[in-house]
């Protein structure tokens, strides 16, 4: 189908305003526009009953995180949510109104993770936070108000490939997880694939937006085929949690996405794969601007109600 209207009216408007590719700027200039765009496109941010920042100690550094609760409830399961920004731009701020709605509808702990960025941290940086900060919150559940067999792990683009990737990580380490929320992920460093090549608009994101990230992130070629980079190139994906995986029709990033969740179900992972039609990269965030950002969160908040076992628990309380 053709672009969705909203998005097709957003494009407009930065075609109109000749709002430049973040590619083409410096790398201050990009984070600044990034949080910019986002803040812009977004819904005002939802009240929650606390926001707290907080930072879980690491080898040699601090992990920044934002935890959102919901409600006063002593224990509620949680979420771990790694924002996107292709591990160059993005942070705590970037994801607030995606983490304030999935805590609110989906009735969940969420806690934001503030991983390292490239180029000054490349890759395994992110992915080393990431994993650290789940296995931390996993070794002191009473310390986060939640329950080790009670976590699951979420996040769009870049972050939708560190909650796979944690995702393995995880399974290596007997650790389980309730279930992975993977929005539009990049699965492969060296996909070559038919939305990669297709999608060149140049005031979307596009091939060379992934291109740009890429060289950002990996400090050498041979870093692309590693699994904890592309986690579609990993040899073994059985035993791993379920999945939602939700990809955009106008995506460089959409095959790749679609290709993992393919590999996952015939790995014998229970796997929801809903690709949004008429949609772009990003509108997952979109929630003021774009219908259909609202319709993914939703249907994101269900998802992790279902793998916690939430509607279960209200029915029986009723």
């Amino acid at each position: 189908m053709p672009l969705d209207p909203q998005i097709q009216a957003m494009r407009d408007r930065r075609v109109q305003a000749a709002t430049p590719q973040l590619y083409t700027l410096s790398l201050a200039e990009a984070r600044a526009a990034d949080l910019t765009a986002i803040q812009a496109e977004e819904r005002e941010p939802e009240p929650v009953h606390t926001v707290v920042d907080r930072v879980i100690p690491a080898p040699g550094r601090n992990i920044p995180v934002r935890v959102y609760r919901p409600g006063a409830e002593r224990v509620l399961p949680t979420l771990l949510y790694f924002f996107g920004g292709g591990w160059t731009l993005g942070s705590l701020d970037t994801c607030d109104g995606i983490c304030r709605a999935l805590a609110n509808q989906a009735g969940v702990q969420v806690v934001s993770v503030g991983y390292r960025l490239a180029p000054e941290h490349r890759f395994p940086a992110g992915v080393e936070d990431c994993h650290d900060a789940l296995r931390h919150i996993a070794a002191h559940p009473d310390d986060f108000g939640t329950e080790p067999a009670g976590l699951a792990v979420g996040g769009d683009s870049a972050g939708g490939n560190l909650a796979a990737v944690v995702s393995l990580l995880a399974r290596d380490d007997s650790l389980g997880l309730a279930g992975q929320l993977l929005v539009y992920p990049n699965t492969d460093q060296l996909a070559a694939d038919g939305s990669m090549r297709d999608n060149t608009d140049p005031w979307l994101f596009n091939h060379r937006s992934v291109s740009w990230y890429r060289q950002h992130y990996l400090a050498d070629d041979a870093d692309a085929a590693n699994p904890l980079a592309s986690p579609l190139r990993a040899a073994d994906l059985a035993g791993l949690p379920p999945a939602l995986v939700v990809t955009a029709e106008y995506d460089p990033l959409r095959d790749q996405g679609e290709a993992y969740a393919r590999r996952l179900a015939a790995s014998g992972v229970q796997v929801e794969l809903t690709r949004y039609e008429g949609m772009v990269h990003g509108f997952f965030a979109m929630s003021g601007a774009v219908d259909a950002a609202g319709h993914a969160i939703a249907q994101a908040a269900a998802a992790l109600r279902h793998w916690f076992a939430l509607d279960a628990v209200a029915a029986d309380r009723g």
